[in-house]
């Protein structure tokens, strides 16, 4: 018995004409996120990096080279707003992360470029990254792994996420 348990348990006595029985997903989903993205922050803290700022270097640099998109291309890949990735793309800039620059034939179009000083963070970091990721399912048997990960997709799915790929 867990606390979503325990939880689920104290509306069944105190509601039980009330449905709680969603909460024993929505409740762990909740609850393992933030656990997760704890030990997420750690490792982008080592690097002064906040979550955000991995994220856009990290797909700068999962594009190839020469390491740059558009704006609005960033916006699509980490399904943010413009406004926002604004905001983001000035603080990296400012930081030596990453370059903006204006298109030669096309001035209408900007650029938004990897410098190496961001793609050494961003390698350095993703190395670390990648490596707590698997501590962190570490202890998921192969075929529990493999059934969250269906249970997951499944879900996203019921949700109506247009990210996930059939």
């Amino acid at each position: 018995m867990d606390t979503i348990d325990r939880i689920v348990g104290q509306w069944g006595s105190e509601r039980p004409e009330l449905d709680v029985s969603a909460l024993e997903v929505i409740g762990r989903l909740s609850r393992l996120a933030r656990m997760v993205q704890e030990r997420l922050d750690e490792v982008f803290a080592e690097y002064g990096l906040q979550e955000w700022e991995f994220d856009v270097l990290a797909t700068l640099r999962r594009n190839g080279p020469p390491y740059e998109l558009t704006p609005g291309e960033l916006d699509r890949e980490l399904l943010s707003s413009s406004g926002t990735t604004t905001h983001r793309l000035k603080r990296l800039e400012e930081r030596g992360l990453v370059t903006r620059r204006r298109d030669e034939e096309d001035g209408r179009v900007l650029w938004v470029q990897l410098t190496d000083a961001g793609r050494e963070l961003q390698a350095a970091a993703h190395e670390a990254h990648a490596a707590n990721e698997l501590r962190i399912v570490a202890g998921l048997e192969p075929a529990d792994r493999e059934a969250l990960q269906r249970g997951l997709v499944a879900f996203a799915k019921v949700l109506g996420d247009d990210t996930t790929v059939n």
